[in-house]
C-alpha cells in the first residue's frame, strides 16, 4: 500500500466539498410544498400539538432536508473514499452491481460497499448487500485465478468493535479509513479540509431557506388555515385520501 499524501485530500476535499453544497441548495430550491406534506407523518405533527404555521412547515422543512443531506453527502463521502483508495492501492469503482469499491493488495482482493454510518439499513437491505459480495465474489471466481476475496462493509463513521459478520467484515470510523489509507489518522485529519468556504455557503443556504420558508408558510396558511388556525382535517386529506375507485373496489364484506 502506498502512503496517502495529506496534501492531495485536503486539496481533493476543497475541490469537491463545493459540490455537496451545491447539491444541497439546488435541492431546497427544487422543493414543493405539496411534496413535502405528502411525504411527511400529519399524525405526528398533531400529536406534538404544533399550533404555528411556521412551526410546521420549518419542521416539516428540516425532516426532509436532514434526510435528504444525508444522502448527498453519504455520495460525497463514499467518493472521497474511492479517491484514497485510488492513491494508496489503485483502487476503483468495482464493475459488479452493488459495489462501490474495488482493490488489491497484499495478494488479496477486496470488494467494498461504502456506507456512511454503521446504522444504514434494515435486515433485507442487509442481505441484498450480503447477496451482492456472493455474487460479485463469483465473478471474480469466473474471470480470474485470484481465489482470496474478502467482502467489506466500510461505514465512513461510527464504531462496530465485532467487525467479522461471517459473510463480510464491518469496518467503521477509524478502522474504515485506516483499511483504506494505511493512516490511524485519517479519519481525523479529513475533518479541517471539510470545513472549506462551510461559512459563505451555508450563509447562501440560510438566505435561500429563509425565503423557501416565508413562502412555504404563505401558501400553507392560505390553503390550510381557517381563521388563523390549521385545518387538520383538511391536511389529512390532502396527505391521505384515497380516490373513490380505488375505495369501490376494495372488499367490502
Amino acid at each position: 500500500m502506498r502512503t496517502i499524501n495529506l496534501e492531495d485530500v485536503r486539496q481533493y476535499v476543497e475541490e469537491n466539498i463545493s459540490v455537496f453544497h451545491q447539491q444541497r441548495l439546488d435541492s431546497l430550491q427544487r422543493l414543493k410544498l405539496s411534496a413535502v406534506l405528502k411525504r411527511k407523518n400529519p399524525y405526528l405533527y398533531k400529536a406534538k400539538n404544533i399550533l404555528l404555521a411556521q412551526d410546521l412547515i420549518k419542521s416539516l422543512l428540516e425532516a426532509h432536508l436532514s434526510s435528504n443531506e444525508e444522502t448527498i453527502f453519504g455520495d460525497f463521502l463514499e467518493n472521497l473514499a474511492r479517491f484514497v483508495s485510488a492513491k494508496t492501492t489503485s483502487g476503483r469503482k468495482s464493475s459488479t452491481r452493488g459495489i462501490d469499491l474495488e482493490f488489491e493488495a497484499g495478494g488479496t482482493v477486496y470488494l467494498v460497499t461504502i456506507k456512511s454510518g454503521p446504522n444504514w439499513g434494515n435486515s433485507g437491505q442487509i442481505d441484498k448487500m450480503v447477496q451482492n459480495f456472493k455474487t460479485a465474489k463469483k465473478i471474480l471466481g469466473t474471470n480470474s485465478r485470484k481465489t482470496n476475496v474478502i467482502a467489506v462493509n466500510g461505514c465512513c463513521y461510527g464504531i462496530d468493535n465485532k467487525p467479522d459478520k461471517g459473510d463480510y467484515l464491518k469496518l467503521c470510523g477509524q478502522a474504515f479509513w485506516t483499511f483504506i489509507s494505511g493512516n490511524e489518522d485519517l479519519y481525523i485529519e479529513i475533518i479541517e479540509p471539510l470545513g472549506f468556504e462551510a461559512k459563505r455557503r451555508n450563509d447562501d443556504f440560510v438566505e435561500e431557506y429563509s425565503k423557501i420558508l416565508n413562502v412555504f408558510t404563505q401558501s400553507f396558511m392560505e390553503e390550510f388555515c381557517v381563521n388563523g388556525e390549521i385545518n387538520w382535517a383538511k391536511l389529512v386529506r390532502f396527505n391521505s385520501e384515497a380516490n373513490r375507485g380505488l375505495l369501490d373496489s376494495l372488499p367490502n364484506d
